[in-house]
């Protein structure tokens, strides 16, 4: 089973950027599917991006247009580049990994059927 760490997460202004990273470890990374999932304080872990071992992308709509989620499966790392942060934006990133070859949103978006997640890193969006 792979395992994941999460880095890049900061205090950033409203309007500003933050790159997150998630390396990881252990299995063929190649042949996992990837998301990036956020929970704010009190909420429910939600979606934000997924990426797919052949690069295909999805997002929330939230995100959308904002952020960009891109892996190197040569490093065994995917991304996730933030851009015109929001207050809204405040929360627990974490990255999370499913063994196989999915396609389509629906198989992304769902929190239960990723098996493997990193610990989380912290992003602060002031106004």
């Amino acid at each position: 089973q792979v395992q994941l760490v999460e880095s890049g997460g900061g205090l950033v202004q409203a309007g500003g950027s933050l790159r997150l990273s998630c390396a990881a470890s252990g299995r063929t990374f190649s042949i996992y599917a990837m998301g990036w999932f956020r929970q704010a304080p009190g909420k429910e872990r939600d979606f934000v991006a997924g990426i797919s071992w052949n690069h295909i992308t999805y997002y929330a709509d939230s995100v959308k247009g904002r952020f960009t989620i891109s892996r190197d499966n040569a490093k065994n790392t995917v991304y996730l580049q933030m851009n015109s942060l929001k207050p809204e934006d405040t929360a627990t990133y974490y990255c999370a990994a499913r063994e196989g070859y999915y396609s389509g949103s629906s198989s992304y978006t769902r929190r239960a059927d990723f098996g493997t997640w990193g610990q989380g890193t912290t992003v602060t969006v002031s106004s």
